[in-house]
């Protein structure tokens, strides 16, 4: 049931939508095909009016809307697996770009969070924004010791405004799920769930500022990037002071040519940067537009590339980069079985998918790639294919594979538009072979081994009591097994009472046996000494607690 706020709110969108004809994309639908009639009936459609294309309209009214749909949609465009090229290519082209609230306003907030005033925290501060967006706006600042610095101010308002908005996206999304099966297989509750965790993210500038920390941290002796430094003692949840950059923006191309910068060099000095931060951290920068780098040219064609805004940033556990390096090394073996069969064996995909019916969607829409040379071909677009195919599949969302997508493209984009015979293939192929040699060749699993050695060694002491414990449920019955199939579950009381016998049997079989490897250690006589005592009582109370074990394996027969 919407509150009335909802329903207001509802009521404003339907204009808009209606203003810019969305409302005959509504009534394309399947389930309001058959009232189509109606469309016509509606007074805003008594005249002809120009038509713009629908992904067209779609971009002007989520603009219209207001910056929190902007942002939504800016997300929405990421989701190429999801939505059709036209509209993603359209939504892309959202600006996030809102009128600045005012200085004063800024101070008040920068008061109130720092529990100062403003003269008393810098030196100067400029009330005009250098920047205003959806979620907060920038402005220059120069600290007392004279270092240039920026302060990000969060804007008063807007967490209201996005909890209002965000329960009526949820709702509608819902709704949407219940009625419209078109809709349904985008599963938009997720996308949705998914855009809500983003915009949280960002309202806590804390959560940023640790962002650029680590990312600092991990390129603290790197000639080719640098990562502008947080002041923590002026930075809370709703106001974060850094460093301010200075350099050329990246897409000022004839800039960085007047500065003498070697574009080759820089084009792949960037999308090696970018993958070791993929492949060495497992934590990479996943908002690399041209508005956030900057290049600091240095002496006989260097530079340097600085980046900026830290609020979406993406990580890769082991496990998300054994499935790229084993895909990827597949893939490029035209192994589409064997990519098939890991999308399956990770549980990407249901494990009822039919591997050669996913392989052949695979190599349809894989081949014809191979029929450009490997200059021309991308590591966005491998994994866009990828996913597209595997969505059809049921692959849930990744949303950390998706950044990860999002942002190999837009790098690449840079790359080629800073070189257009860039060899992405030849510039990467050294980090990425390191790479499927560390997570899936023998020094992975030396590697893997030298990692839980330590943590096998912590647990060994405790495992004899933990077996104990294992004897003890089992002799009382409390084992149990979750079955997710139904006819397995009619046949769960039976398979318990097997596998407890057999398992009895194991444990009783082996204790006994262990107690005649002991007692034969001693011979006959017992007079051969071992490490454990003079006297077999060990071989004794071996042999007799397996026995007993056993007996309770046989007991259990008759039921």
């Amino acid at each position: 049931m919407l509150t009335l706020a909802q329903t207001k709110r509802l009521l404003g969108i339907q204009r808009v939508l209606i203003r810019h004809g969305l409302d005959e994309l509504v009534f394309a639908l399947h389930i309001f095909r058959s009232v189509r009639f109606i469309e016509r009936l509606l007074p805003w459609n008594w005249w002809s009016r120009k038509k713009r294309p629908n992904a067209e309209r779609v971009r002007l009214a989520l603009e219209e809307l207001g910056p929190i749909y902007v942002k939504f949609g800016q997300i929405l465009s990421t989701r190429r697996d999801l939505l059709p090229e036209a509209y993603a290519n359209e939504l892309a082209k959202l600006q996030d770009n809102v009128p600045p609230f005012s200085g004063d306003l800024a101070k008040d907030i920068i008061e109130q969070a720092l529990d100062g005033k403003i003269d008393e925290l810098f030196l100067e501060f400029d009330e005009q924004p250098l920047a205003s967006a959806s979620i907060a706006q920038v402005h220059s600042a120069t600290l007392k010791d004279g270092r240039q610095m920026i302060v990000k101010v969060v804007r008063s308002d807007i967490e209201k405004i996005i909890k209002r908005d965000l329960s009526l996206m949820h709702v509608l999304a819902a709704k949407a799920e219940v009625y419209w099966a078109e809709v349904r297989k985008l599963k938009p509750t997720n996308v949705v769930s998914e855009f809500e965790k983003t915009l949280l993210e960002e309202l806590d500038l804390m959560r940023e500022a640790a962002n650029a920390s680590q990312l600092r941290r991990n390129f603290k002796d790197s000639e080719l990037m640098y990562v502008p430094e947080v002041e923590w003692d002026l930075t809370t949840s709703k106001v974060m002071v850094m460093e301010k950059i200075t350099g050329i923006p990246v897409s000022d191309i004839q800039g960085l040519r007047a500065a003498g910068v070697d574009m080759h060099r820089l084009a792949e000095n960037g999308i090696e940067l970018f993958l070791t931060q993929v492949v060495r951290d497992s934590f990479f920068h996943a908002d690399m537009h041209p508005g956030n780098i900057f290049i600091r040219p240095g002496e006989n064609g260097d530079a340097q590339i600085a980046v900026v805004d830290f609020g979406i940033m993406s990580s890769l556990s082991e496990f998300d980069q054994r499935y790229l390096a084993e895909n990827f090394l597949a893939f490029l073996n035209r192994d589409y079985k064997k990519v098939a069969t890991l999308h399956v064996e990770s549980g990407w995909v249901p494990s009822n998918t039919r591997v050669d019916e996913f392989e052949s969607a695979i190599r349809t829409v894989c081949e014809p790639m191979f029929d450009r040379s490997l200059h021309n071909i991308s590591f966005g677009t491998i994994l866009l294919r990828l996913f597209q195919t595997a969505r059809q599949f049921n692959m849930p969302i990744l949303p950390q594979l998706i950044l990860l997508q999002k942002t190999l493209v837009n790098v690449e984009g840079l790359g080629r538009q800073l070189d257009p015979d860039l060899d992405v293939w030849k510039t990467t192929k050294p980090l990425f072979e390191h790479w499927m040699s560390k997570r899936v060749g023998l020094s992975g699993l030396i590697e893997g081994t030298k990692y839980n050695v330590p943590h096998w060694l912590e647990r060994l002491p405790d495992m004899p009591n933990k077996i104990i414990d294992l004897v003890e449920k089992m002799r009382e019955g409390k084992i149990h097994v979750e079955w997710h199939s139904e006819e397995l579950e009619r046949l769960q009381s039976e398979m318990q009472q097997y596998n407890r016998r057999n398992i009895l049997a194991i444990i009783g079989s082996s204790l006994v046996l262990g107690g005649v490897v002991l007692y034969g250690l001693y011979g006959l006589d017992g007079n051969t000494p071992v490490m454990i005592g003079q006297f077999p009582l060990v071989s004794w109370i071996l042999g007799g607690v397996g026995a007993g074990v056993l007996w309770l394996a046989t007991r259990g027969k008759g039921r």
